[in-house]
């Protein structure tokens, strides 16, 4: 059994659901100050909305397309216990539509970090494994940039701000040498082995590589990163081959899932599908959204999220057809630091 330090993983991340109001709108409940919230309309076509405090509240980019990140006028804040939207914006607070929001808690605005060959501003939180890391690429093969965990991230996420460009991701089971391979969460297409993004040199407890590609490393361009690495009970980067069946296979993280991510990584043509456990939020209608589209949820049975992982219950292409790559966030863990086991409900 998996055990877990973090009890509570709702202090470090939470998926919060609100209905716009074209108006100023306080979004609490959150149970910590996020630094990272990811926002998309549930009921209708819009874009992914991403804002950071690194960065800063008004400064957004999307998944869903590759468009440089904008100026907005909606997120007004951070908050100690949610963020506030305001204005009438389609991707965030439309009168009346109904929206998901994914939090994440790192360390606020971040401090400076000189580890690597280019200096960063990294805001970390090594108890849950995340870090939001914002740098100045160099052009250079090879450079490095700290990302302040201490222990080896198994998946970065990286976004060329000011250019239109790729979101892309690094994840430790893309192939049996993940740092050769990348794949983009913009789009439907398959990983691809480029040394351009990561240098094909694995990441360390204190930085990542990175090429000579403009996606990660324009000279002189502003690039965001978010850096996870894996804490057992609370989060699970992994990977599962499907079987083609209804009864599909089982994932184990060693808790209840909060948030599941998943791709098929070794074919194009699938998309980035996302789910949680407030859309709907019982098996097996767990309702899901595309990273990689502006559509509204589906509603086609796909899995189930139960106390210990989640089971796949379709033959579809996009969960049980070829190889895929996950991350998963806790509900609960399931089995405490004491080794005690933790009530979870089966769903």
């Amino acid at each position: 059994m998996a055990f877990s330090a973090i009890i509570k993983p709702t202090d470090y991340f939470n998926t919060k659901l609100y209905t716009g109001t074209d108006s100023s709108n306080a979004i609490t409940g959150l149970n910590f100050q996020p630094d990272f919230t990811w926002i998309k309309m549930s009921s209708s076509t819009a874009s992914h909305a991403l804002q950071d405090a690194v960065r800063g509240n008004d400064k957004t980019f999307r998944t869903n397309n590759t468009n440089a990140q904008y100026t907005n006028s909606f997120f007004s804040s951070f908050n100690s216990d949610g963020f506030t939207v305001a204005t009438s914006e389609t991707d965030a607070n439309a009168d009346g539509s109904t929206y998901a929001s994914w939090n994440w808690k790192a360390n606020g605005a971040g401090s400076a970090n000189t580890t690597g060959s280019i200096n960063s501003t990294v805001s970390a939180n090594t108890t849950s494994g995340f870090s939001i890391v914002s740098y100045t690429g160099n052009g250079t093969s090879g450079a490095t940039v700290g990302h302040g965990l201490g222990v080896i991230p198994q998946v970065i996420i990286v976004k060329r701000l000011n250019a239109t460009d790729q979101t892309i991701m690094y994840h430790h089971k893309l192939n049996a040498t993940p740092q050769d391979y990348y794949i983009r969460i913009s789009d439907t297409g398959a990983a691809s082995d480029f040394a351009g993004m990561w240098n094909d040199t694995a990441p360390t407890s204190s930085l990542f590589s990175i090429g000579n590609s403009a996606t990660t490393n324009a000279n002189s361009e502003a690039m965001i990163a978010y850096c996870f690495a894996e804490k057992q009970g609370y989060s699970k980067f992994g990977s599962y081959a499907a079987n083609a069946n209804v009864d599909g296979p089982f994932i184990y993280t060693g808790f209840s899932p909060a948030f599941v991510l998943l791709k098929q990584y070794n074919t194009t043509g699938s998309n980035w599908m996302l789910f949680d456990d407030k859309r709907e939020g019982y098996n097996i209608e767990n309702y899901y959204l595309h990273p990689d589209t502006n559509a509204s949820q589906g509603t086609t049975d796909k899995l189930d999220l139960v106390s210990n992982g989640f089971k796949i219950r379709t033959t579809g292409g996009d969960t049980n057809s070829g190889d895929f790559i996950y991350m998963a966030f806790a509900k609960h863990p399931f089995v405490a630091n004491s080794g005690e086991s933790i009530p979870t409900t089966a769903r």
